[in-house]
């Protein structure tokens, strides 16, 4: 096959990868904001994009961003390659900030005692063993069990679904009205490097143009 990768990448290397890409993560930056600023739309639509990709890092649907993501920037006029570029803004190194800042002001919008914010690695583990508990069980004896569903949804998700809109607003706000400006600045610099670029050719080709017309005058 055309794409399938000719060195195939043991799972240790692939999580790796996840959460320390090769070359660095301030490399994948640069590249993710390399790609979005030559991507050919106008600057207001890619940053609509990168709004909507910014603002979905906020959300706790993990594993759902991209979809997320591409759907919220169709439905603003976006452009959907620059909101799914975007979503690199939630990473290994912006999760936990995100997801503690969301939690807290989450718990305390909708009036939750501020402990239950606490043990998310656990409620993450109850939740995760409910979910494969429950499937087993469809296929065994098992007792289906929701309890650690419950607790995850109720301290966990809705919570960090509920506080993470407030500064998931106002970061992917800020994104776009310093998107623009660069954006712009930049489609305009490359224009003009362009342009620049094919005068030079253009200057390079008159010459030879001139000689092959005085070689075939009278």
């Amino acid at each position: 096959m055309v794409f399938k990768r000719r060195d195939r990448r043991a799972v240790w290397q692939i999580v790796l990868d996840f959460f320390y890409p090769r070359g660095g993560w301030s490399r994948a930056f640069e590249y993710v904001k390399h790609r979005v600023r030559r991507l050919p739309d106008t600057p207001t639509k890619i940053s609509r994009g990168i709004w909507a990709g910014v603002f979905v890092c906020f959300t706790p649907l993990f594993g759902f961003h991209f979809i997320v993501a591409a759907i919220l920037a169709r439905l603003i006029r976006g452009n959907i390659l620059a909101a799914l570029m975007a979503t690199f803004f939630g990473n290994p190194l912006t999760f936990p900030a995100i997801g503690y800042a969301a939690i807290s002001l989450g718990s305390w919008l909708l009036g939750l005692p501020q402990g239950r914010n606490t043990h998310l690695g656990q409620k993450f583990a109850d939740a995760s063993y409910d979910v494969w508990n429950n499937i087993v069980a469809i296929f065994t004896p098992a007792r289906i069990n929701w309890q650690g569903l419950r607790v995850f949804y109720d301290d966990v998700f809705f919570p960090y679904l509920i506080g993470g809109i407030i500064p998931g607003l106002i970061t992917a706000t800020l994104a776009y009205y310093l998107a623009v400006p660069l954006i712009s600045a930049y489609q305009k610099r490359r224009k003009k490097a362009l342009r620049a670029k094919l005068d030079q050719l253009k200057k390079k080709a008159s010459p030879a143009d001139d000689a092959s017309s005085g070689q075939h005058g009278p």
